[in-house]
């Protein structure tokens, strides 16, 4: 099973220990780690983030110079595969204590729901905002449908890690359902936007922690899983041998 991450503040800011948990649904091994402490993780990550981005020509929204460095990304989630192949794959920024800090808000900026999303922004920061993004799956990899469903609930490990109330995420319409199935709620107070172009329908929406799915069901990375040992090794460090 996974564990809670350990942290200790180390030059003002927050060091996260790499934690992993193996999901018997994608056959892959999640892990969350920042990018200094896995940098060859991180670039297998950006590489693969980049090829598919390119692919979809919507470079643009992942805005790949300004986040290589791994500054501005808290945690990043990777999907290992059994040989050790990255699979897929997004990343958290915040928590947020300013509303400038949103990348969201720049995607409305100048166009209908741009006021009201600052607002609710502004109203949620106190409880701990983060949000997830750059969320890409390889082409051509096994079980490729579960992993996207997978994926998609790395979104509620990511705010069960970092200790949040809300994660804020902005998708297109075609992954909507998607992204659902992990507890997210599309806004009705925001209209869509054409970002990162005409060809896209990009909606708000949010997750938060006291209204996530529960039960049987509700699939969740963070659940013991009695495969852990037998898949990879030790469940908290990860070893590049998965």
């Amino acid at each position: 099973m996974t564990r809670a991450m350990s942290c200790e503040i180390s030059g003002g800011r927050e060091k996260f220990e790499t934690t992993s948990v193996w999901d018997p649904r994608s056959e892959c091994r999640f892990v969350a780690a920042q990018p200094d402490e896995e940098p060859e993780l991180w670039s297998e990550y950006l590489a693969g983030a980049l090829n598919s981005y390119t692919k979809h020509e919507v470079l643009e929204a992942l805005q790949y110079e300004q986040i290589r460095d791994g500054t501005s990304s808290t945690l990043f989630f990777v999907a290992v595969g059994p040989d050790g192949s990255v699979n897929g794959g997004m990343r958290a920024q915040g928590p947020h204590t300013r509303v400038e800090q949103v990348h969201a808000i720049s995607e409305w900026a100048g166009r209908p729901g741009e006021r009201e999303l600052t607002a609710m922004v502004a109203d949620r920061i106190p409880f701990g905002v983060v949000e997830m993004k750059s969320a890409w799956v390889a082409d051509g990899v096994a079980r490729r449908k579960e992993l996207t469903r997978s994926l998609a609930d790395v979104i509620v490990w990511g705010l069960e890690l970092l200790d949040v109330q809300f994660v804020l995420g902005t998708a297109a319409d075609h992954v909507l359902k998607l992204w659902s199935s992990s507890g997210g709620e599309v806004s009705s107070r925001i209209p869509p936007t054409p970002y990162p172009d005409e060809r896209y329908c990009t909606r708000v929406m949010w997750w938060d922690r006291r209204k996530l799915p529960i039960g049987p069901d509700a699939h969740r990375l963070t659940r013991p899983a009695a495969s852990s040992h037998a898949h990879g090794g030790d469940p908290v460090r990860l070893s590049r041998s998965v």
